[in-house]
């Protein structure tokens, strides 16, 4: 199984699937990323677009700040007196420094970034008026409304009884076997495999590593020694890159992050060495959609 992930509606008040289509996460692609594509094309230019980021853990950690960085790249060229609005639900984030730079570096002032300890939490949402309220009773109001929710498994995950009290899925690391259920293998996002993200990356990896342990389980053979890579490519300007990268092992029965095999790529990089690692993003785009569907991407 590959359930994905589904979203704990409710969680913010107010935001349930109704006001998804007036406030959308666009978490899910389809219908939603052309709604949020909509909105942002109708905002007039000096509006406000306000992103709610999500508490950990969630689908692809750096995301929303990729998002945040596509959406500045547009309104810089578009709609120069916008301002980008980020209410975080989290102290941090992954790339968070080599973001924060670029950002400075491209947008100047339109970013701004309200984490947790700075009444960043949203907690209720109208999303027929475009107002969110945070944790300590401070309004916002914008021209789009990107709500990010809290995440769980996806919903065939609950029905197969593989999640736990998380609303994620426990998994052999050696195998992703569910350790709920004897003979399901889960990978993805839906997995509890910290300290792997929650990756496109990482579920090519368990796939392959998932569909190993059967074959040997059907003849009568142990799993294989199982390790996994991560790399993850934004791009903060469409010659601008930035990466992560990790390699990944179990010991004492528990995944582990091997020490110094990966880390974020250097903030002092020159230009030259940005224009790579987005040229580089494209790449594994297109490899490893190949080697997942067969055509590139």
């Amino acid at each position: 199984m590959s359930p994905g992930i589904d979203f704990k509606w409710n969680a913010i008040e107010g935001y349930d699937q109704q006001a998804a289509d007036l406030a959308p996460h666009a978490w899910k692609a389809g219908a939603q990323t052309a709604l949020l594509k909509k909105q942002l094309d109708a905002m007039p230019d000096g509006g406000v677009f306000l992103m709610a980021a999500p508490p950990n853990p969630y689908r692809c950690p750096p995301g929303p700040y990729e998002r945040i960085s596509m959406v500045a790249h547009y309104l810089k060229n578009s709609k120069p007196k916008s301002k980008i609005l980020v209410l975080d639900a989290k102290d941090g984030f992954s790339k968070q420094a080599l973001f924060q730079d670029g950002w400075k570096r491209f947008y100047g002032d339109m970013i701004e970034w309200v984490p947790l300890s700075k009444d960043g939490r949203v907690v209720k949402v109208d999303a027929k008026n475009h107002t969110v309220e945070t944790e300590f009773g401070q309004l916002h109001k914008a021209a789009v409304l990107n709500i990010i929710p809290p995440q769980k498994a996806g919903s065939i995950a609950e029905q197969a009884g593989v999640t736990n009290e998380t609303g994620w899925v426990p998994v052999n690391p050696q195998t992703f076997e569910s350790s709920k259920v004897k003979d399901i293998f889960v990978v993805g996002d839906a997995t509890v495999a910290t300290p792997m993200p929650k990756s496109g990356f990482c579920a090519n990896a368990q796939g392959k590593v998932a569909a190993a342990a059967i074959v040997n389980a059907l003849a009568g053979k142990p799993a294989a020694e199982a390790s996994f890579a991560n790399t993850c490519y934004s791009l903060i300007s469409p010659e601008y890159g930035i990466s992560v990268a990790g390699v990944y092992r179990v010991e004492g029965g528990k995944l582990i992050e091997v020490k110094g095999s990966g880390g974020v790529s250097p903030r002092d990089a020159s230009d030259d060495f940005r224009k790579l690692e987005a040229q580089y993003g494209t790449a594994w785009y297109n490899a490893i959609a190949q080697d997942t569907w067969g055509t590139r991407g």
